[in-house]
Parts: structure tokens; C-alpha cells; sequence
């Protein structure tokens, strides 16, 4: 383990602003720091920046490149050479990775305070337990590493931002915050988030009954898909299931289907029973 940091003297001010997660925000965290004269370390705990959205790269974002790319960011990123995209475009995450967050890292700037393989276990403040209060805000943040080498590091931050994100802990399907009966051992079956179905992901859900929970946009996106891919391989059905009334979403998801021109119909689109699961490849 290494503690040398822990060791020596130090003034809180001169302690660096720990950014936890090389994505988007992190990053975007960083150059407005830098822009402030502050002193950033960026932790990430994979091996490249934006390594979550590498997962999700085939998702396009429903809003455009003038909306994602950050003020600060792109100060440090002209000076380099970078031509910005098309603003009105709308990016996948792989252009996001390739385009953006990519040459972002690669800055002079950035690229100093970057700390790949480098995963945050825990954060708390130096010489408290969970037992003492007093003077615990004057106390400086000790941070807990796991290295990609299998070491172990301990460091210490003025500040923490945590722009971890969600995809590593995605909700339970139970409800209350908790896992559904059955589905920590299910969960081999289970992909959480939004899988490519028409891509790397075809010969998983091609053919089967699958079975889509919930009624955000990650759950519109996979829903679209699987019609698609239904209009395809004609043996693909789909369940939707939710806690909520769902009439008006499912006559929107049937407008965005008939605009994909999938010839998977999807029933119901009113009048819907919101207490029983509906199969959405249902043909007429």
C-alpha cells in the first residue's frame, strides 16, 4: 500500500479537487477547476476515459452536439487543433468517446491530472471514524484506491466531486429500491441499461420472448429496437411491464415504431390494463 502522501505535512488549500470519473462531467469538472486555478486529479477506474459509455456507444443521444460539449472544455480543446461537430447532429456515444471526450483527455492540460486504472473503494475524512463529529468539515478527504495492478493507494483531497455515474449500479427491478424475488439469481439472464439489439447484442433477444421493465427513456430506446428487430426475425416477442398507467406512452412508442417503418405492430396503444403484462409484437 502506498501512504507517503499521508505522511508528510500539508496545507488543506494546497490538496488537490479528487474528481471521481473520467466521463463527460468529469472531465468538464476538471477544465472549469483548471479555469479557476484550482488543482484537479481525475480518478478513473477504467482503462480508458469514458470507459461506462464505451458500453453504450451505439445509443444516440436525443439531444444535439451544441448540448454536450462544455464551455470550459472546448477552451482547451481548440488550442490543440480539434474541429468541433456539426452542433444540430446528434451524436452516439462512440462519436461522444472518439470525438469529444477522447481529444479532451489527450490535452496537455487534462492528460497531467489523469489517473486511469485507478478505482475508488471508499472516501472519508483523515482521522475520523464513523464514531466522531467534531471538526470533521476541517478535516481534509482521504481517498481509498484499488489500482489496476492490484495495489492499493490512499490519497488525500481537498474536495470530492463524484461524476462516478450510474451504469456500474443500475435500480432493482423490485420495487422500494429493492431486487425483485429471483433476480440477483437471474441475473445472468438480465442486461441492464440498453443493449445494442440490432448489433452486437442480435443473436441474444432475435427469436425470444423478452421481457423490457420500466418507463424511461432506456426503456423507450430497447422497446423501439425490439419492434424492429421483431419486424425482422417475426418470432421476437416482446413484454412490457410497469408500474404505472401507460396508455399515452404506448401510443407515442407506436408513432416512433411506425416512424422506424418496423413492421412489428405493437398493440394496445389505448385502452391498456396497466395491472397485466401486454406482449407487444402482438399482430393483427
Amino acid at each position: 500500500m502506498q501512504s507517503s502522501s499521508l505522511s508528510r505535512h500539508f496545507r488543506r488549500d494546497d490538496l488537490p479537487v479528487a474528481i471521481i470519473g473520467a466521463g463527460p462531467i468529469g472531465l468538464a469538472a476538471a477544465a472549469h477547476l483548471l479555469q479557476r486555478g484550482e488543482t484537479p486529479i481525475i480518478l478513473e477506474a477504467g482503462a480508458t476515459v469514458g470507459a461506462n459509455i464505451a458500453n453504450w456507444g451505439h445509443v444516440r443521444f436525443f439531444s444535439p452536439w451544441k448540448y454536450s460539449i462544455d464551455a470550459a472544455a472546448r477552451t482547451l480543446l481548440e488550442p490543440q487543433g480539434w474541429i468541433a461537430p456539426d452542433p444540430e447532429t446528434y451524436p452516439t456515444g462512440h462519436d461522444l468517446l472518439v470525438r469529444y471526450l477522447t481529444p479532451l483527455a489527450e490535452t496537455p492540460a487534462i492528460a497531467s491530472h489523469l489517473r486511469l486504472g485507478a478505482r475508488v473503494v471508499s472516501v472519508t475524512r483523515r482521522g475520523f471514524d464513523k464514531m466522531k463529529t467534531a471538526g470533521r468539515e476541517e478535516a481534509p478527504f482521504l481517498l481509498q484506491l484499488s489500482l489496476a495492478e492490484g495495489q492499493e493507494e490512499v490519497i488525500l483531497a481537498r474536495a470530492v466531486i463524484d461524476a462516478s455515474g450510474t451504469w456500474a449500479t443500475p435500480n432493482p427491478l423490485g420495487a422500494s429500491g429493492l431486487h425483485a424475488i429471483g433476480e440477483r439469481e437471474l441475473a445472468a439472464h438480465i442486461a441492464y441499461g440498453i443493449p445494442d439489439v440490432l448489433g452486437a447484442d442480435r443473436a441474444r433477444y432475435a427469436g425470444r420472448r423478452v421481457l423490457v421493465a420500466g418507463s424511461g427513456h432506456s426503456a423507450f430506446n430497447v422497446l423501439v429496437d425490439l419492434a424492429t428487430l421483431a419486424g425482422q426475425a417475426t418470432d421476437t416477442h416482446i413484454i412490457w411491464v410497469v408500474r404505472r398507467p401507460t396508455a399515452h406512452m404506448l401510443f407515442f412508442l407506436a408513432l416512433e415504431v411506425q416512424h422506424r417503418r418496423s413492421s412489428a405492430y405493437i398493440a394496445g396503444a389505448t385502452g391498456v390494463d396497466s395491472s397485466r403484462p401486454r406482449d407487444l409484437s402482438n399482430r393483427s
